[in-house]
């Protein structure tokens, strides 16, 4: 018989600011100490080197995270025209140069290309698997592979600012999946000058800002209280992409159960993702169909405490 994880069965969002120099793995395993909590992981991984919001979900709350890895989300970043390097950022060594440097009114003509539906390559230092191994295992060895292109939806990229001739400020929206380093990268060739991520911050992702996020230090800080507490969001903000449709305590039985159960009619049409709440908890995430939802993810219920 397996071990059972110790921990709080708390459930939720924690929205951390990543500061530069930590892994997200980092962040998660750090909220999951500070919270006591039993179960955690993040909706969106980002590199070591980059900051901003990192939300971490606990509990039942991880079963939202694939909605948020789809929604939206925004990157600030900064290009460092004239270099490409073996990383794609500033991490790495330079492998090419350029003395040539774009106008600004070229570089906002060459965005255009990366607005829609593009096909990207990542990075060779990307946690991309090649043949059950990570692309960036076989680049620290000095292997160079043909990584496949990858789609990826932009709905906005735009330049902030100009601060001088080697560097540009830019601001993307995008989809899941989209590596701003390959962004920098192929724009810098685009423009024939080379290029690659200076820094990079996640602004937003889905309904999660980057300024309601916590810093590691508060969270030592309050780690372990009810102050941390105070600061989860409740799971069901992971759900906002969906249509809501309410239940009576009946049909949460059965859902909870894992079986269809009645739901009333919202903005939900035959055939869609829907999630169903009880009193404003969510209950199960399934498909709704003629009156009822077939649950395909259940939210299991929190303990009542004296």
């Amino acid at each position: 018989m397996g071990r059972k994880r110790k921990g709080r069965d708390i459930s939720g969002w924690l929205i951390v600011d990543k500061p530069a120099g930590i892994t997200s793995t980092s962040v998660v395993n750090k909220v999951r100490w500070a919270m006591e909590a039993k179960k955690a992981g993040h909706a969106g991984t980002l590199d070591p080197e980059a900051t901003g919001v990192l939300a971490v979900a606990l509990g039942e709350a991880t079963k939202t995270v694939p909605y948020i890895t789809d929604a939206l989300k925004a990157y600030r970043f900064v290009v460092r025209l004239g270099q490409a390097t073996n990383t794609d950022d500033a991490e790495g060594e330079v492998i090419a140069q350029s003395d040539l440097r774009p106008s600004d009114e070229e570089i906002k003509e060459a965005l255009h290309g990366f607005v829609g539906d593009i096909q990207q390559v990542p990075p060779q230092f990307s946690a991309v698997r090649i043949d059950g191994e990570r692309a960036y295992k076989r680049a620290r060895d000095g292997e160079e592979m043909e990584l496949a292109a990858r789609p990826l939806f932009v709905e906005e990229l735009v330049m902030i600012s100009r601060p001088d001739s080697d560097h540009v400020e830019l601001e993307m929206t995008c989809g899941k999946g989209g590596y701003v380093r390959s962004i920098a990268r192929d724009l810098g060739a685009a423009l024939g000058c080379k290029g690659h991520v200076l820094w990079l911050r996640r602004i937003w992702s889905g309904p999660f800002q980057a300024d309601q996020g916590l810093s590691i230090e508060q969270i030592d800080e309050m780690a372990k209280t009810p102050a941390l507490d105070a600061h989860i969001q409740p799971l069901e903000i992971g759900l906002d992409d969906l249509p809501e449709l309410r239940t009576t305590a009946e049909g949460a039985a059965k859902l909870r159960n894992g079986n269809a159960g009645m739901v009333f009619p919202g903005d939900a049409e035959y055939g869609d993702e829907a999630w169903a709440s009880l009193e404003g908890e969510a209950v199960a995430v399934g498909i709704y169909k003629s009156g009822e939802l077939h649950p395909s993810r259940v939210f299991v219920k929190p303990a009542q405490t004296d």
